[in-house]
């Protein structure tokens, strides 16, 4: 394993830890260097060997709330779009691809690219106080992150649309009500339970863990490379819109967007 600067990974006996601690955003935003190092990880968690089990969590008052807006203005350029999209592209197929169980505990907002990524783990619990969404459009992009592929797999069509379209955000209770999560606690016994969870995977026989693992997320392929290359597409499409400067300039302005459909 790699060190990273904006992830802080641990071994727990047979589980490796890790945390999302990007050192400059208290909300662990998603930006170049974090996209950049959770693109890694999941390149390293395919030849982990040491570990039986992963566990994922975030630092602080999140688990990672979304891209950095900031960052956004460098993303209308062709070059570092395409690189981008490529990074992308590996990062969510990597982490299908991770032979390992991966238990996610979801410690607030999970957002945007930070929401896939919970998603697509392998169980997720939620801590009672945290949020999930997906609001892309929100800032006139298509949810090119992995979104269309896991959300209408974990709650169907149309719960997916409902919530991919408007980007409104889940409470924890919700969440897993509509079967997007697998269970809540209280915030304070959150990591304990993702823990001794993760301990009980990693206490299991590693190849009929894995194996089975591997034989679930072949649903999860197939809807990968169904939709996750035309999602990511159109979201590249979307950044050099009138539309995406729009939001982001309401946001700089503290006003309501006003969209025009170009």
């Amino acid at each position: 394993m790699r060190s990273f600067e904006a992830l802080q990974c641990r071994y727990l006996d047979d589980v490796l830890e890790v945390v999302i601690d990007h050192p400059r955003s208290e909300l662990n935003a998603v930006d170049d260097l974090l996209h950049s190092e959770l693109t890694g990880l999941f390149a390293d968690l395919r030849e982990e060997r040491t570990a039986r089990a992963v566990l994922l969590t975030g630092r602080g008052r999140a688990f990672s709330a979304g891209g950095d807006f900031n960052w956004f203005p460098e993303l209308r350029e062709t070059q570092r779009l395409e690189h981008l999209r490529h990074d992308a592209r590996h990062l969510i197929s990597d982490l299908l691809d991770v032979e390992l169980p991966i238990v996610a505990a979801v410690n607030g907002p999970a957002v945007g690219l930070g929401a896939s990524i919970a998603l697509l783990c392998d169980v997720i619990f939620m801590g009672a106080s945290a949020t999930i969404a997906d609001p892309h459009v929100r800032v006139g992009l298509v949810a090119g992150d992995g979104g269309t592929v896991i959300w209408p797999l974990a709650v169907g069509p149309a719960r997916a649309k409902q919530y991919l379209l408007t980007g409104d955000a889940l409470r924890a209770e919700e969440a897993e009500r509509i079967g997007l999560v697998n269970a809540v606690v209280p915030d304070d016994e959150l990591y304990d339970t993702a823990l001794a969870f993760a301990r009980r995977l990693a206490a299991g026989p590693p190849l009929a863990v894995r194996y089975t693992k591997l034989a679930v997320n072949k649903l999860l392929k197939d809807a990968l490379n169904t939709t996750f290359d035309a999602a990511t597409a159109l979201e590249l499409v979307t950044f050099k819109s009138d539309d995406h400067a729009e939001a982001l300039a309401a946001l700089r302005d503290k006003r309501t967007p006003k969209f025009e459909g170009r």
